[in-house]
């Protein structure tokens, strides 16, 4: 990925939101569907964000450290966790904020 936390925090909530939006969109124009095919797809596509969130979060960092730059490595992980915890904090203020009723 990126050395920029930033970049890597955005990719990670970009991916999130593609996700949401396919899954929010996609059962509003199909049809319900029964059977196996369900908890599959939706166990696969678990697998695949953990493996693109390792990568958005944890490729980088990795690289640095085996780098023997420990610190380096460090702080691109905590700074990108950081901000990605700023990112789904403003959602969740975004959300509270919307759902109160005055």
């Amino acid at each position: 990925m990126s050395k920029n936390p930033f970049v890597n925090a955005l990719a990670a909530m970009a991916y999130i939101t593609v996700v949401a939006s396919v899954l929010y969109y996609g059962s509003k124009a199909i049809t319900p569907v029964d059977g196996v095919i369900i908890p599959i797809s939706f166990l696969s596509l678990f697998v695949l964000s953990a493996a693109l969130m390792g990568y958005f979060s944890l490729y980088q960092p990795i690289q640095l450290f085996l780098a023997d730059r420990q610190k380096e490595a460090t702080w691109l992980f905590l700074t990108t966790v950081a901000i990605f915890a700023c990112i789904t904090g403003a959602m969740v203020l975004i959300l509270l904020h919307d759902s109160i009723t005055i």
